[in-house]
């Protein structure tokens, strides 16, 4: 077995989400659309940290999602879709 994976678990996504979401992202559970493998947040394999961070479903690989954090932005993917989601970062103001 490989003793140093080439991926993260998904808890590498607290800190990111954690930014954003009142709770704690990484219990968030998922049903991959792909494979049906159920899973948590925690258990997805997150790849990263450059440009942003890909989290891909244990079973398959499929893409569960991406965070790209900028000074003032986070940028949320879910799946595969062409669209994201834009946060404002609590701790920033505009200049």
């Amino acid at each position: 077995m490989n003793q140093h994976p080439l991926y993260l678990d998904g808890n590498a996504l607290a800190g990111p989400l954690g930014e954003v979401f009142a709770i704690d992202p990484t219990t968030a559970w998922r049903l991959c659309p792909s494979c049906r493998l159920p899973s948590t947040m925690a258990q997805l394999h997150v790849y990263g940290p450059e440009p942003g961070l890909t989290a891909r479903c244990p079973g398959c690989a499929d893409i569960a999602l991406r965070v790209v954090t900028q000074p003032q932005y986070l940028w949320l993917q879910l799946g595969n879709g062409a669209g994201a989601f834009r946060f404002t970062l609590p701790h920033t103001t505009a200049l």
